[in-house]
């Protein structure tokens, strides 16, 4: 069946409201087709796979994919799954923690412009330069006059990237607060999950409202024609890396990707 990921693009004239967006739903699936979604899942892998050797080896284009979402959202689980099988050569994961003392010395944007994807290279970001208009605003890390700022900052960043032939792709995992609380329950359960448990998520966990407006505004404000935002229904995560998967070989078919044009190899022949 045919999927269309339009469904979940954030349209830059459009006003996401994220609580009309139900996080167990299934756009452009049947919702009861689990089976299904999983090997239409497995196919894709495999046509990613095809289509990240070719960027590699063309040498010329560069893809970003950025992963946003609450704690427990499934950012690790998508890299695992949607990405299992790349070509570990030219793909890497940039993940943005809390800032150091030495890149708070720095504008906020230079220790993300040092992770973006060289010629060639497909990079995800597990956090981004986002986070300077979600933590620091949620928590008052800065004045409202600098964050709010920030989002034509990002855009011009973004746009810079692009201009110099970077595809964005731009994802939120979105789960509901019922969806967070099971998992991480789970990791508190669970003994081998004790090291993704922090404390700390729980006090973000309290200011949710705040985060979704703060996920809505920088969504409505940064979601442009070039750099799209694609917000998915995250709860069943088995639909997640479906629609993250048809987005990324839906996007890289139009990169206008090919193996480069090889030397004259006629009449070479390989010594005993």
């Amino acid at each position: 069946m045919s999927f269309s990921i339009d469904a979940l693009r954030a349209k830059p004239d459009d006003k996401i409201n994220l609580s009309k967006i139900d996080t167990n739903a299934t756009p452009g699936w049947d919702t009861d087709d689990r089976a299904g979604a999983e090997a239409r899942t497995l196919e894709l892998n495999t046509e990613l796979e095809r289509l990240q050797e070719v960027m590699w080896a063309q040498g010329t284009k560069r893809l970003l994919v950025v992963l946003q979402a609450m704690d427990a959202g499934g950012k690790d689980g998508t890299i695992r799954h949607v990405f299992d099988g790349v070509n570990p050569t030219g793909v890497r994961v940039a993940s943005f923690k809390k800032p150091s003392e030495r890149e708070l010395a720095h504008d906020y944007l230079w220790r993300i412009h040092a992770e973006v994807p060289g010629n060639g290279e497909m990079v995800i970001f597990n956090r981004s330069h986002y986070e300077d208009v979600l933590v620091v605003r949620v928590f008052d890390l800065v004045p409202k006059q600098r964050w709010k700022q920030r989002y034509e900052h990002i855009r011009h960043f973004e746009e810079l990237l692009v201009d110099e032939g970077t595809t964005i792709i731009k994802i939120m995992l979105h789960i509901s607060k019922a969806e967070q609380k099971e998992r991480l329950q789970d990791r508190l359960d669970k003994p081998h999950k004790h090291w993704k448990f922090d404390v700390g998520d729980l006090a973000m966990r309290e200011r949710w409202d705040d985060f979704m407006e703060a996920f809505e505004d920088a969504i409505n404000e940064t979601s442009t024609e070039s750099a799209p935002w694609y917000v998915i229904p995250a709860d069943r995560k088995w639909y997640r890396d479906l629609a993250i998967s048809e987005i990324m070989v839906q996007t890289m078919a139009k990169m206008d990707l090919d193996f480069p044009p090889s030397d004259d190899l006629e009449g070479i022949t390989i010594p005993d």
